[in-house]
């Protein structure tokens, strides 16, 4: 992988949701991840594939887990990387985000990876710039890496996504993962169920081809993983009391502890994006369970992360060859 020029390439020039994806282009990802988990072992951690590609990473909303797993996956394949965020810019002072990504492209920038708080700012900027734009987030949304690293996970724990039972619980309204996860899932074939308080169901979830199952017990008894979602507070009004009763509530009825996990009589994989909150989503000696797989989701982001960089920086038209 020296140049970025791989033997497949994707069928997307911009990675701005799961929809666009097709079940093809998402093996093509994780085989292309496979290869750069094994760079990611070696004692040296680097490879030159877009020494020649410059990325500029504009977070519009605060993050730390998905930037800090994209700059790494930048600075592995050896790109030039250019960090942006709206505090203290001049977005903050009216400019617009087209006129933000122009004068940032102006600097001669390739791509950029984007984390914006309105629903479908990736897609608007992918009409307007010259870069490929890959999307980190965008409201309520689409998070594609996120739902990629996910299903990757599940590949490389049990084998297999096709037919896996696969339970995602708790605040689905207001989560972007949860609806990639849910296109992502079903391209690989595997089964999608949800469970989560009714007032955090979104509306159009009869249309998205899921079962939903109100009781936690019985979902878990259900599913072979089990995806434990944030609450997603800051989303809620600060302490989510418009939608449900308290935090220790939810814990109660939506939380996964060791006594609840001991209770279903089989091994289930735990999962969970991050950032926890632990006691309320999941307990400490559940999150660190030896069949939680939190830990390998977040090694496994920089992988995936790596490879879609990596496929699509092979569609920047090139000149002068």
């Amino acid at each position: 992988m020296s140049e970025h020029v791989p033997s497949e390439q994707l069928s997307v020039e911009h990675l701005l949701g799961i929809k666009e994806l097709s079940a093809d282009d998402i093996e093509l990802i994780f085989r292309t991840a496979d290869g750069f988990k094994e760079v990611l072992n070696r004692p040296i951690k680097k490879v030159p594939s877009l020494r020649d590609i410059t990325i500029a990473n504009l977070f519009f909303e605060s993050s730390t887990r998905t930037r800090v797993s994209f700059e790494l996956a930048e600075k592995r394949l050896s790109a030039d990387v250019v960090n942006f965020s709206s505090s203290g810019s001049s977005v903050s002072k009216g400019e617009t985000l087209v006129d933000t990504v122009n004068n940032i492209l102006a600097m001669k920038v390739d791509m950029v990876v984007m984390r914006h708080p309105d629903p479908g700012a990736g897609v608007f900027l992918s009409r307007h710039v010259d870069a490929r734009i890959v999307n980190a987030g965008d409201g309520t949304h689409e998070h594609p890496t996120q739902a990629l690293l996910d299903a990757y996970s599940i590949r490389e724990k049990l084998g297999r996504v096709k037919g896996v039972k696969v339970l995602i619980v708790g605040d689905i309204l207001h989560s972007r993962v949860a609806l990639s996860n849910i296109f992502c899932l079903q391209k690989l074939g595997a089964e999608v169920m949800l469970c989560g308080p009714r007032t955090l169901m979104p509306r159009y979830i009869n249309t998205l081809g899921v079962r939903v199952e109100p009781d936690l017990d019985k979902a878990l008894k259900w599913c072979d993983v089990a995806n434990m979602l944030r609450i997603q507070l800051e989303r809620q009004g600060g302490d989510g009391v418009a939608n449900f009763p308290s935090l220790r509530e939810y814990a109660m009825r939506y939380g996964l502890d060791l006594e609840r996990y001991r209770r279903l009589g089989k091994e289930i994989v735990i999962m969970h994006p991050g950032p926890i909150n632990r006691g309320v989503e999941v307990t400490s000696e559940v999150a660190d369970h030896a069949n939680s797989i939190i830990l390998d989701q977040v090694e496994n982001g920089v992988a995936i992360r790596m490879a879609v960089l990596y496929l699509l920086a092979a569609r920047i038209p090139r000149t002068g060859v």
